[in-house]
């Protein structure tokens, strides 16, 4: 078989245990929180409501209308299968459906780490386990729900777009993947201009002059992200008459969350609340297995995913690097800002929506290294343990 067939093949059984190790986490846990399912059945019917409220909190009343305060895409994209099987269905299936999206994830990013160069098999399969065991998504398939769903597409969304700037390079694909994103995940679409920055020719050839602007390629990036912003307005408008209201500052919260929100949807006075769930956060130590209980608010990313420091192994004289750690820190700058926090949480969830460009820096880290060490693999194991004992805390009262 050749090498190329062999990936493949190593590819998709790694697909399909991811598959199977997802659903036997998700299975018994009930989000109870099925939003784009409805939501897509309403699309079908021309609608852009709910007729009932799916939960006391994350729901906009309008008289007797209940809307999705969450964007929109992944119940597009769910369309297919409601129209097939019924939102009342979908719902029950959930577990099976998120392990899928997480299992292709991960799929995605066995495909996008080899593009990046990693040869060796082995150094992939350690890469794919850090991205989907020792991250956010072993933790946000298990628990399920609209939160989480619209996530795990998020990041198939991304993996991809970054998978066709390490491959053809088709922008105006590249565009409607970064839309589509930004129609699941507000924040992903500042890694945009990231996207048109590595689609820069001298950034390939060291022969092409650096004064080459690929204007043709930057319209075409354009035209693709454009549909999803008309959408994006046109969608505000028809539920709430306004195109700037994206309803986030209407949906109902809990009384601790409403307070944070009255001092500003996005504020500075958010930001050392969210570093310290993301960067310093530990749990406290308890007598009994598994020996330490995580408060449900956040954990630091030290913590559950040490392997992620791999990146720092990148080779950064090269301008690739940097406009992936750049995507990464612009694309988390909003949430930083924000008042949600990302509780319920066994770390720090929004932090997914940078995770890719890190994978891709340790992808190329990898590469660059010509193999992932021990001590690498140490830190990629104790994060894979960690984030199991997250599966264990999101049927154990967190």
């Amino acid at each position: 078989m050749s090498r190329p067939g062999r990936a493949t093949s190593v590819g998709l059984l790694v697909v399909a245990v991811s598959f199977v190790v997802y659903w036997l986490a998700d299975r018994g846990f009930d989000a109870g929180r099925g939003d784009f399912f409805y939501l897509a059945d309403a699309f079908l019917h021309g609608r852009s409501w709910l007729d009932f409220a799916p939960g006391p909190y994350d729901v906009i009343v309008v008289g007797d209308r209940f809307f999705v305060p969450f964007a929109p895409f992944p119940a597009v994209a769910l369309m297919p299968l409601v129209a097939l099987i019924g939102p009342l269905s979908a719902d029950m299936w959930e577990p099976g459906i998120n392990a899928a999206l997480a299992a292709a994830s991960v799929g995605l990013c066995w495909w996008l780490v080899g593009r990046l160069g990693v040869r060796r098999l082995v150094d992939r399969g350690w890469l794919v386990l850090l991205f989907g065991f020792s991250t956010q998504i072993l933790w946000v398939t298990t628990r399920g729900g609209v939160w989480h769903t619209g996530h795990l597409i998020a990041t198939i969304l991304t993996l991809a777009c970054l998978i066709e700037l390490w491959g053809r390079k088709r922008a105006f694909l590249i565009g409607l993947l970064a839309g589509a994103a930004f129609l699941t995940r507000a924040p992903v679409a500042f890694a945009i201009p990231f996207y048109a920055l590595l689609l820069l020719p001298w950034l390939d050839t060291d022969g092409a002059p650096r004064r080459t602007i690929p204007w043709r390629a930057w319209v075409l990036l354009a035209a693709g992200v454009l549909p999803s912003v008309a959408g994006f307005f046109a969608y505000n408008a028809v539920r709430f008459g306004d195109p700037l209201e994206s309803g986030y500052a209407l949906a109902t919260l809990p009384p601790f969350l409403d307070q944070l929100r009255q001092e500003g949807l996005f504020s500075l006075s958010h930001v050392g609340m969210n570093l310290q769930y993301f960067l310093l956060d530990l749990p406290r130590p308890i007598r009994d297995f598994p020996f330490f209980r995580p408060d449900g608010l956040g954990m630091s990313v030290f913590v559950t995913t040490p392997g992620l420091l791999l990146a720092i192994r990148a080779d950064w004289r090269a301008t690739r690097s940097w406009l992936l750690l750049g995507a990464a820190v612009v694309v988390l700058i909003p949430t930083l800002l924000y008042y949600g926090g990302g509780w319920l949480q066994f770390g720090y969830r929004y932090f997914l929506d940078s995770t890719p460009y890190v994978i891709a820096l340790c992808g190329l880290a990898a590469a660059r290294m010509g193999r992932i060490g021990p001590v690498w693999r140490v830190l990629i194991v104790f994060g894979v343990i960690v984030e199991l004992m997250g599966v264990y805390w999101a049927y154990n009262n967190l």
